[in-house]
């Protein structure tokens, strides 16, 4: 391997992230085996837990993650002095942040979906508790910021109509990392909350009956764990964990990307441009050869698998459109996207669009219709790339990607593809 680039530190640690998951895949296994009774909502929040607060007590004891100049607090010098005025002034800006999503949940009819249900019962659970946490927070946090007028306080200066004192960039960033919370969290808790409730019903016996019910189980629990992590990733947006939203996608072509690729916007555009499913899937095609149909199934897996390695190294950091921090850990030490990779993979050995019974040009129309979500994903990953090169350490582990990473190749063969700082395309200036 080239040596020349060197590999940044990651902002994560595998093996505290793996603590976590192990001790909140205890609680939900403990709770099947023993046939625990709670409330399903009581668990899903227990889950959460058990998988944050190890990674925050360790990450605090031994990545001193409080220390980071990242995190923009310095609890080694004097404290500032008890400003009780900014301080009241950002919570100000925090509650008119928080009246602004509870107002974009109210007013589109999207949101008023049953599927909704626990998300927002959970929300009127939680919300006087996080308004009565915030102040002691904001008066630790205050104290000890080294740029103590944040996004809050800029916020309630705008709540207070002193517009001269209203840094625009700094509110722009503030309104769209909160609108990227406010999508993507109801998502998260929502399909998590189900499974949650499928493994707590589910009897582990029922594995064994059959190839089918193991690839089943085994796929829900995959799902399960990259459900867990982000949904944990979306909630803990603190910058006393370093966990906070650094910078986000600014960009129209970013945003689009992403969102098409969830719902509701992915109802639409699957349904009416990029609907590649056929009329059967992989269990359907292969059904009747149980060596192929077993072997299949079990690339599917190693293939999600990846996928949710691939979002282990975030820790309480996951998010999408968002900069939180530089992972150059797991499989991001051999592969810049490698849940993009591997997910995009399966769909293809999922949905095998490549076979149909009704002509060989509805095959072909099928595979280019993957296509075309596969270069969607091409799109996410280089927009992102665009954005975390304003970061300097992300510029580095690109650039010891482009010369040791498991793709390096495909850059040599088409130099158009291979990164560059704040561009999409490796385009001659």
């Amino acid at each position: 391997m080239n040596q020349s680039t060197l590999l940044p530190d990651s902002a994560t640690s595998m093996w505290i992230n793996s603590i976590g998951l192990s001790v909140s895949l205890s609680v939900i296994l403990l709770v099947n085996i023993f046939k625990i009774s709670l409330f399903p909502t009581t668990l899903a929040i227990f889950c959460l837990l058990a998988y944050a607060v190890p990674i925050i007590i360790l990450e605090w004891k031994i990545l001193k993650t409080f220390s980071k100049t990242s995190t923009g607090l310095n609890f080694s010098k004097s404290a500032n002095f008890l400003d009780l005025k900014r301080i009241t002034t950002k919570l100000l800006g925090l509650y008119a942040t928080l009246f602004f999503v509870g107002f974009i949940y109210w007013i589109f009819p999207h949101y008023a979906e049953t599927i909704y249900h626990h998300y927002f019962s959970l929300l009127k659970t939680v919300l006087p508790v996080i308004a009565g946490l915030s102040v002691p927070y904001f008066i630790i946090v205050d104290r000890y910021m080294l740029e103590p007028n944040d996004a809050y306080w800029e916020v309630g200066q705008l709540c207070l109509l002193n517009f001269e004192a209203v840094n625009h960039r700094l509110l722009l960033q503030h309104a769209l990392a909160w609108l990227v919370k406010l999508f993507f969290l109801p998502l998260m808790f929502t399909y998590f909350f189900d499974l949650v409730l499928y493994f707590q019903a589910t009897s582990l016996a029922s594995v064994k009956i059959s190839f089918l019910h193991f690839f089943d189980f085994a796929f829900k629990f995959l799902i399960y764990i990259d459900l867990l992590i982000g949904t944990v990733g979306y909630i803990l947006t603190l910058r006393i964990f370093d966990s906070h939203v650094r910078t986000t996608e600014p960009s129209f072509l970013g945003w689009f990307v992403v969102l098409q690729c969830y719902p509701p916007f992915s109802d639409f555009f699957n349904s009416t441009y990029l609907d590649y499913a056929t009329e059967h899937s992989w269990s359907n095609w292969l059904i009747h050869y149980p060596f192929i149909y077993q072997f299949w199934g079990c690339l599917i897996l190693a293939l999600t698998t990846i996928y949710v390695w691939s979002s282990l190294p975030f820790g309480i950091r996951f998010s999408n459109l968002t900069h939180r921090g530089i992972l150059t850990n797991g499989p991001y030490k051999y592969c810049k996207h490698p849940a993009y990779i591997s997910k995009n993979l399966s769909w293809w050995f999922i949905s095998m669009p490549f076979l149909s019974t009704v002509s060989p040009s509805e095959a072909i129309k099928h595979s280019l219709l993957l296509l075309m979500v596969n270069f969607v994903y091409f799109l996410r990953a280089r927009t992102e790339e665009r954005h975390l090169s304003w970061d300097n350490d992300y510029v580095a582990y690109a650039n010891y990607i482009e010369q040791n990473g498991l793709f390096s190749w495909v850059g040599r063969k088409i130099p158009l593809l291979k990164f560059k700082q704040n561009r999409i395309l490796n385009l001659p200036d």
